[in-house]
């Protein structure tokens, strides 16, 4: 007995030796863990993935990147979210800087699901090489900006589903409170009816939104990597903001649904340009000249650039026609920021999500209805879920919903939401059967939008 005991104090102490030598490679969490790696995080959405933190997921985080002011900026976000005030984080980095961030990353693969926000020139690929290499793939929008990536993003589904991967992408606007009414009031048949099938002139269903190239985030200006005002790295407008509306078209409009390919018919896209000057562009980037590959789209006297980051796409899904567009400009003006606008159109109602001025550029839900006595019963039925709902009148048969403030916890919470249900999908091994679908659905809208897209 003696022997024994020493035998197995001597063997705790050579493992609890290798344990401290191996703890700058390994990860030294249960296998349920999610352990997260961090490729080329070239867009502040990857941080804003880590500005919350999971009880299920590692705080330590690997980071494959090339070094330089992408990473760097992705960092300090990190970093400042370790140290704010209110919910502080508690992630540790452990870097990886390479040119061959992704190689490096699939040979050592420490963690087991990569998160993807960055340039969209290279993410399709990366998604499919993750895959591949066996790792659960959490991307930000677009997972595809053209036809060529939509085909590789078809392999990558095709190959997750085969091998237990979870592959899924950061639809935060699902999480926004008038969005959340918005679908809740469409499916009550007694106010909303059921969806018209709308006309390309007067759609059932239209949303758009409105984006600026500069603004804050946490408080703190955005600097933009340069690439992100070329199409061919970034994505045109019609395949990048547009992911999120046709998203929620399929969510809102068809609910647990699964849309084909084959519900979808007479797609069709516009885009044009936005022009943004030297001055413009360098205060955004903090670069001291336009990059080479912007010559193509350089005016005459190389003081302004034109990006086709405007875009609109009409499309019918199950018989109804839905148009999604976006707008994007330089700068909001004063008070202003992201807006968005949605209308649904009923046979009984037709629900209206506002953002402008009049609504202090708070997204506000209005109901146009001529029974009152039928939305009354419709928010009632909701205040277990919500809370007490109430309308106020906002015009003849037009009222406005009154919301309680704790759902008004604004688009960058909404990444600690959407990461929640991704977790959710990963420790239960499954998702609704309807996602996959859906992605490939909206994917293939965009992408052949894009493609037949004529500029105005």
């Amino acid at each position: 007995m003696k022997k024994l005991a020493i035998f197995c104090i001597m063997t705790g102490l050579l493992l609890s030796c290798k344990s401290e030598k191996s703890n700058d490679t390994t990860l030294e969490t249960p296998d349920n863990k999610i352990k997260l790696m961090v490729l080329e995080p070239g867009h502040f959405h990857a941080a804003l993935v880590q500005k919350s933190m999971y009880p299920d997921v590692d705080s330590m985080v690997h980071v494959y990147a090339a070094d330089g002011p992408e990473f760097k900026a992705y960092e300090e976000k990190i970093l400042d979210y370790n140290s704010q005030a209110e919910s502080p984080t508690a992630w540790k980095l452990e870097t990886h800087l390479s040119d061959q961030a992704l190689s490096q990353m699939i040979s050592e693969k420490p963690g087991n699901v990569v998160v993807l926000a960055g340039n969209n020139a290279n993410k399709t690929e990366y998604i499919l090489e993750s895959i591949k290499a066996g790792l659960s793939v959490y991307s930000d929008k677009p997972m595809a900006i053209n036809q060529a990536d939509y085909e590789l993003l078809k392999q990558a589904f095709d190959a997750a589903g085969k091998n237990g991967l979870l592959l899924y992408d950061i639809m935060t606007e699902r999480f926004e409170i008038t969005s959340m009414l918005q679908k809740s009031l469409a499916a009550n048949k007694d106010l909303f009816g059921s969806l018209v099938e709308g006309s390309p002139e007067k759609p059932a269903v239209t949303k758009e939104s409105v984006h600026y190239f500069f603004k804050e985030v946490s408080g703190k200006p955005l600097v933009r990597p340069g690439w992100f005002y070329d199409v061919t790295q970034e994505g045109e407008g019609i395949v990048d903001v547009t992911t999120h509306l046709v998203d929620l078209i399929f969510w809102a409009c068809f609910p647990d649904q699964a849309i084909q390919i084959s519900d979808l018919a007479d797609i069709s896209g516009k885009k044009w340009a936005t022009t943004v000057n030297k001055e413009q562009y360098l205060r955004s980037t903090k670069l001291d000249s336009f990059p080479a590959y912007l010559s193509g789209v350089l005016s005459a006297d190389k003081n302004s650039i034109n990006v086709d980051a405007n875009g609109e796409i009409l499309f019918k899904v199950k018989g109804h026609w839905a148009k999604a567009s976006v707008i994007w400009d330089f700068e909001a003006p004063p008070g202003s920021k992201d807006t968005h606008y949605s209308e649904m159109n009923g046979t009984k109602a037709s629900l209206i999500i506002a953002q402008g001025q009049a609504e202090s550029f708070i997204p506000q839900l209005y109901v146009v209805t001529s029974n009152k006595a039928a939305l009354d019963e419709a928010l009632k039925s909701l205040t277990a879920t919500y809370g007490d709902l109430a309308s106020e009148p906002a015009g003849e048969n037009k009222y406005k919903i009154t919301i309680p403030e704790k759902w008004r916890n604004g688009h960058e919470a909404h990444f600690a939401q959407v990461t929640e249900n991704f977790i959710k999908y990963y420790k239960e091994g499954n998702m609704p059967a309807w996602e996959v679908p859906n992605m490939l659905a909206k994917y293939y809208v965009t992408t052949q939008a894009s493609a037949v897209a004529t500029r105005k």
